[in-house]
Formats: structure tokens, C-alpha cells, sequence
């Protein structure tokens, strides 16, 4: 499953990238993350895999995130394990005008077993969560500048 999603948020580039590129607000605008630590590679740079913990209603879930790409200001892509679910997701940011970024966000999804099931009967929850985390950004960016 693959869909892309784009964000207007007030605010020049290189304040947008200053707040999604720091792990510390991680916890500011994703609901639910309990934990969020670097375990091999050098941080914040391709190749390097961080592990974080969400808590999802009454379950913890926890995923290995990698990057793949790290060209800041322009992209930042990285894969995300978790049981049952690969997830690729590129972001680029791209300059609408002095004051104002769209954050366009690419994500493919390979489940198995439940979660795969939940992605062919009900794919709409897999956008309207990232749609949902996105909107928190756009929500903290605002807020913080």
C-alpha cells in the first residue's frame, strides 16, 4: 500500500526542519510515544537505527526506525520494523514561499498477517493516522515559532 500526503504549515523551511529534525520534540506532537533510543550508527545519519516505543490504547508497540536518506532541508527518509509491518517513508520539504512549507510525505506499507489484513479491509486507517501526525506537527511547529 503506498499514498502520499502534503501539509501547509506557516512557517519558513528552515524552522520547520530545526523542530522535525530534533529527536527531543518527538515527543511534543507524536501521541503515545513512550520512548525513543538510538541504538547503533552515528545519530541522525544514514544507516543509523533507533528504537521507539508507542503506547496504542492498552498495547505497546514497538519499531526499529533506520534512515536511509538524510538531505536536510530538502529530504529525510527512513524505514520503519515493527512486528508484522515494514514501512518506508520519505518526507521532503519543499519552500512554497518565504513564510509558509509544504511537508509532502511518501509512505509504503508491507504487512503480514493481522496488520495485513487491516491494510486490505481497512486502508484508510493506516492514511487517516499519518494524515493525524502530521496535523500534530503542523499543530506544535505553529505553536513553538
Amino acid at each position: 500500500m503506498k499514498y502520499t500526503i502534503e501539509l501547509e504549515i506557516s512557517l519558513p523551511r528552515e524552522k520547520v526542519i530545526a523542530l522535525f529534525d530534533d529527536p527531543d520534540n518527538l515527543y511534543k506532537w507524536q501521541k503515545g510515544l513512550i520512548s525513543f533510543e538510538h541504538l547503533e550508527g552515528e545519530a541522525g545519519k544514514p544507516g543509523a537505527t533507533s528504537k521507539l516505543k508507542y503506547k496504542m490504547g492498552k498495547r505497546e508497540i514497538e519499531m526499529v526506525e533506520t534512515i536511509v536518506t538524510r538531505d536536510l532541508p530538502d529530504t529525510f527518509t527512513a524505514t520503519y520494523e515493527a512486528k508484522g509491518v515494514w514501512n518506508l517513508v520519505e518526507n521532503q520539504f519543499i519552500e512554497k514561499d518565504e513564510q509558509t512549507t509544504i511537508w509532502q510525505l511518501s509512505t509504503e506499507f508491507k504487512t503480514k498477517g493481522f496488520i495485513r489484513l487491516l491494510a486490505i479491509f481497512a486502508p484508510g486507517m493506516f492514511r487517516k493516522q499519518t494524515q493525524k501526525d502530521m496535523n500534530n506537527f503542523k499543530t506544535f511547529a505553529e505553536r513553538a515559532s
